[in-house]
C-alpha cells in the first residue's frame, strides 16, 4: 500500500549532531528493558521491536553532549514512557476499557514521591511500567531541585493522564477541533515531559524564578508543539490505518477543513514551521528581556541558554530520528531519503545548498509576510455570518438603572475626563462610554444578578474595556514599553489579597491610601481599580482572592504583548495568537466573576482538571473570535490593529478575507460543540472521578450555565452596541480616521499627525 502523502519540506535550521556513546545507551537499554519485564513474555515487545525502534538512537541524536551515563538514563525513561504507550494502546485503547484504564493510571503517580529521601517507600509495582517508573524516579530526583520534581511530576502525570481523553475520544469516535488538538497533544504527546528531560541532561535546571513566565513556558509549549506536529506527519498511516487513532495533527486538519490528506499535511508543516519561529523569537527577544527584569546571575542566564539550545537540539534530532526510525512512515517524497527537486533548480555536484535552502526560503517568506502587513487596510463593513448560539439569551431587570450608574461610577472616578498623559487629551467620553453600553453586556452574562451585583459587573466590564483601549493610545503611539510595564506592575499595588476593607458604596470611598498598603492611586485607571477591588475582593476567601488579582494581572499583562507586537508590526503566529486572545479579551476576569458564587468547598484540583480547562477555553475562544468578526472593520480598517484572529488567519494561510471569514466561522462552530460535548460527557465523567457530592455537582452545574449566559449575553452585547457598525465607526473615529482629509504624495505626515490627535477605542 502506498504512503498516503509525500513528505513534505521540513523547517530544520540546526543540524542534528550524534552522541559518541549511542552504542552504550542501546546496551544497556536493552538490558534494563528486559529487567523491567518490557521484552519476551510481556505480550507488548520481543527484543526485535526494541532494536527495531531504536530509541537509544533517538536519544543519542537529541541529547548529542549528554554524557555516557546521563545519556543512558535518558533513553531507559524514553524506553519506558514508549513502552507505556504501546502497552496502554493494548490493554485499554484496543478494548476501550476506560474504568480500567482509569484505575492503572491513578496508581502511577506513587511511584513518583516528592519527598527528599530518595528511598522514600512506594508500592510494590505490579506491571513493567510501574517497575520502571519506580526504578527511573529512584536514579533521577537526587540530581534535581524539589521544583524541577514537582514539575516533572506534573508533566508526567498529565502524558498518563491525558491517555484517557484519547481513549474517550475513541470510544465516541470524535476527531477533535484543531484548537482543542493543540492543547491536548502537548499534554498527551510528551513533549512538555522530555523538555523536562532536557533540564536533567544538560545540567540546565530553569530557575524557579522563571519557570513559570511567558517566555519559558512558550520556549517549552513551541517546542511541545513542533515536536508534535511532527511526529504527526510521520506517524499518520501507522496510527490511522493500524491503531484506529484519532488524534492526528494531519487527521485533524483534514476533518476541519475538509482538504485532502496532502493539504493536510502541507498545513500541518506550515504551522510546524511557524510554532519553530516562534520559538526562535522567543528565545531572541521575550527570554534575554525576561532575565534581565528578574535580574538573573550569570549562572542562571546561562542555564536558560543551554536548556534553549538543548530543546533546539532535540528538534533537529528528532527529526532525523525519524527518518530513520522502522517506526514511521520515513520513505520517500520531498521529506524522504532524497529531496524532491524542481525544474528551475540547480542539480549536480556542488548544488547540495539549494536543497538546505530551498525549505529555508519557504519558511523565511512566511516569516517576512507576518511582518509586511500596512496597517489600517481598506476592509469595508465587517461581515457576519449565521452564529451558532444554543442558549437562550435573558436580560436582567435592573439594567436601565445600571446604565445610569454605571456612568457616574465613571465620572467620580475620573475615567471621562481628559487624561494628561494621553496624546489627544481624552480616552472616553460620555458618549462614548453610552454607545459602548457595557451594561448590556452585564445584563446578559449575569441575568439573575442583584442590581448591586450588576452595578458591579458593569463597572469592571468598564474598568477592564477603558484599559484596554488606555494602552495602545497612551503607550502605543509612544511606543513607551517601559512606561505600560511600569502601569501593570503598579495595579498589583491596589489589590491586597491578605486584608481587604469592607465595601463601600460606588465611588464613595475610593481609597487614596491605606487599603492599598499606603501606595495612593495616581490616575482614574488605579483609583478605579481600587474601588472596584474593595468592594469586590472583601467577602472573599484569600484562595479567592489570589485566583481573581491573577486573571486581572494575567490580562493587563497581555496588554504588553500586544504592544511588543505592534511596536515590531508582527502578526502573531496563529497558536500563540488564540491562548493571548482569552486574556486580551479579559476571559479570565469574567469568568472569574461568574465563579464568585460557587462554594469554597469544591476542590482546587477541580478548576485545574482539564475538562474545566476545555469547558473554558472552548467558551472563551468562541467569545474572542466572535469579538474578532465583529471588530474586523474597527481593528484593521480604522485602528491600524494586528490582533484581529481573522487577519492571523489570512497571513497564515495566506488567503482572502471571505476564506478567513469561513475557517474562523467554522473554527467558532467546533468550539461550541466542544463545549457542549464537555459539558454534557466529560463533567460528569470529572464529578464521578472526584466523588464529588450532591452540592458540588449543582455548583458546578450552575456554572455551566453561567458560562452560556456568558456566550449568549456577550453575543447578545455585540449586536445591540454602538461600537462595530461602520456609521458608528465613522462617527468615533472622524477626527482621526487616515482616509478622510488629503490624500496623496506628501500628505502622510498630516495623517499621522491626526491619527495621534484623537481617542481611538478599540
Amino acid at each position: 500500500m502506498s504512503q498516503p502523502f509525500e513528505l513534505p519540506d521540513f523547517y530544520v535550521p540546526y543540524p542534528a549532531r550524534l552522541n559518541p556513546h549511542v552504542d552504550q545507551a542501546r546496551a544497556h537499554s536493552r538490558e534494563w528493558a528486559g529487567k523491567m519485564g518490557m521484552l519476551e513474555g510481556s505480550g507488548i515487545w520481543e527484543t526485535a521491536d526494541l532494536d527495531a525502534h531504536d530509541y537509544a538512537l533517538l536519544c543519542a541524536y537529541t541529547h548529542p553532549d549528554a554524557s555516557a551515563e546521563d545519556l543512558a538514563l535518558v533513553t531507559d525513561w524514553y524506553v519506558w514512557v514508549f513502552f507505556f504507550d504501546d502497552h496502554f494502546l493494548e490493554e485499554f485503547k484496543r478494548t476501550q476499557d476506560r474504568a480500567g484504564g482509569k484505575a492503572y493510571l491513578d496508581r502511577l503517580p506513587l511511584f513518583m514521591p516528592l519527598e527528599d529521601d530518595p528511598a522514600a517507600p512506594v508500592p510494590e509495582p505490579v506491571n513493567p511500567v510501574e517497575a520502571g517508573l519506580a526504578d527511573l524516579w529512584a536514579r533521577t530526583v537526587p540530581a534535581m531541585s524539589a521544583d524541577w520534581r514537582a514539575r516533572f511530576a506534573v508533566s508526567t502525570e498529565n502524558l498518563l493522564n491525558e491517555s484517557l481523553w484519547e481513549l474517550s475520544n475513541i470510544n465516541i469516535g470524535r476527531v477533535p477541533n484543531p484548537v482543542e488538538y493543540i492543547e491536548m497533544r502537548r499534554k498527551v504527546g510528551g513533549a512538555p515531559w522530555s523538555a523536562g528531560l532536557v533540564e536533567f541532561a544538560a545540567h540546565a535546571e530553569v530557575p524557579a524564578a522563571v519557570a513559570g513566565s511567558r517566555p519559558l513556558c512558550v520556549l517549552r509549549d513551541t517546542f511541545s508543539d513542533a515536536v508534535h506536529l511532527r511526529n504527526d506527519l510521520f506517524s499518520y498511516e501507522r496510527e490511522t490505518r493500524d491503531e484506529g487513532e484519532l488524534s492526528n495533527g494531519v487527521l485533524v486538519l483534514e476533518t476541519f477543513l475538509g482538504c485532502s490528506t496532502q493539504e493536510a499535511a502541507d498545513a500541518v508543516n506550515d504551522l510546524l514551521t511557524s510554532r519553530l519561529q516562534q520559538f526562535e523569537h522567543t528565545a531572541l527577544g521575550e527570554v534575554p528581556a525576561l532575565c534581565a527584569e528578574k535580574g538573573l546571575d550569570p549562572a542562571q542566564c546561562a542555564d536558560i541558554a543551554a536548556y534553549t539550545k538543548g530543546l533546539q537540539d532535540w528538534q533537529s534530532g528528532g527529526h532525523e530520528w525519524h527518518m530513520r526510525s522502522s517506526r514511521y512512515m520515513n520513505g520517500g517524497g520531498a521529506g524522504g531519503s532524497g529531496p524532491a527537486r524542481l525544474p528551475f533548480v540547480p542539480a549536480g555536484l556542488g548544488t547540495s545548498a539549494a536543497d538546505v535552502l530551498r525549505p529555508h526560503s519557504r519558511a523565511q517568506a512566511r516569516r517576512v509576510r507576518s511582518f509586511s502587513h500596512v496597517p489600517h487596510e481598506r476592509t469595508g463593513p465587517s461581515v457576519l455570518p449565521d452564529f451558532e448560539m444554543p442558549f437562550e439569551h435573558r436580560l436582567s431587570p435592573h439594567l436601565d438603572g445600571a446604565r445610569e450608574r454605571v456612568i457616574a461610577w465613571a465620572h467620580a472616578m475620573g475615567l471621562l475626563e481628559p487624561q494628561p498623559d494621553v496624546p489627544g487629551g481624552r480616552v472616553w467620553d460620555e458618549e462614548l462610554m453610552r454607545d459602548h453600553d457595557l451594561p448590556l453586556c452585564a445584563a446578559g452574562i449575569h441575568p439573575d444578578a442583584t442590581a448591586d451585583e450588576l452595578d458591579l459587573a458593569s463597572a469592571w466590564l468598564a474598568w477592564g474595556t477603558w484599559g484596554d483601549d488606555y494602552y495602545p493610545v497612551r503607550f502605543g503611539r509612544t511606543r513607551d514599553l517601559a512606561g505600560a510595564k511600569v502601569c501593570t506592575d503598579r495595579l498589583s499595588l491596589f489589590m491586597p489579597v491578605d486584608e481587604v476593607p469592607g465595601a463601600g458604596a460606588p465611588g464613595a470611598a475610593a481609597p487614596e491610601a491605606g487599603a492599598t498598603g499606603g501606595t495612593p492611586p495616581e490616575s482614574p485607571f488605579e483609583r478605579s481599580l481600587a474601588d472596584l477591588w474593595m468592594r469586590t475582593a472583601g467577602p472573599m476567601s484569600p484562595a479567592k482572592r489570589r485566583r481573581f488579582r491573577a486573571a486581572i494581572e494575567i490580562m493587563a499583562a497581555s496588554w504588553l504583548w500586544e504592544l511588543d507586537n505592534q511596536t515590531q508590526n508582527r502578526i502573531p503566529d496563529p497558536v500563540d495568537y488564540v491562548e493571548m486572545r482569552r486574556r486580551t479579551f479579559g476571559s479570565d476576569l469574567t469568568m472569574s466573576l461568574c465563579r464568585l458564587t460557587q462554594p469554597d468547598t469544591i476542590p482546587e484540583e477541580i478548576y485545574r482538571s482539564g475538562p474545566m480547562k476545555s469547558l473554558e477555553n472552548a467558551a472563551a475562544d468562541y467569545a474572542c473570535l466572535l469579538n474578532d468578526v465583529f471588530s474586523y472593520q474597527k481593528e484593521i480598517e480604522f485602528e491600524g490593529e494586528l490582533h484581529n484572529g481573522l487577519l492571523v488567519v489570512r497571513d497564515f494561510f495566506d488567503c482572502d478575507y471571505p476564506t478567513a471569514l469561513r475557517i474562523i466561522d467554522d473554527l467558532m462552530k467546533s468550539r461550541m460543540r466542544q463545549f457542549q460535548h464537555v459539558a454534557a460527557n466529560e463533567f460528569p465523567v470529572l464529578y464521578d472521578d472526584f466523588a464529588l457530592g450532591k452540592a458540588e455537582r449543582a455548583a458546578l452545574d450552575g456554572y455551566v450555565r453561567e458560562l452560556e449566559n456568558w456566550m449568549a449575553g456577550i453575543l447578545a452585547w455585540h449586536r445591540g452596541c454602538r461600537r462595530y457598525a461602520e456609521t458608528d465607526l465613522r462617527r468615533h473615529f472622524l477626527p482621526t480616521w487616515p482616509f478622510d482629509g488629503p490624500a496623496g504624495l506628501g500628505t502622510s505626515a498630516a495623517r499621522l499627525g491626526r491619527t495621534a490627535a484623537g481617542p481611538v477605542p478599540r
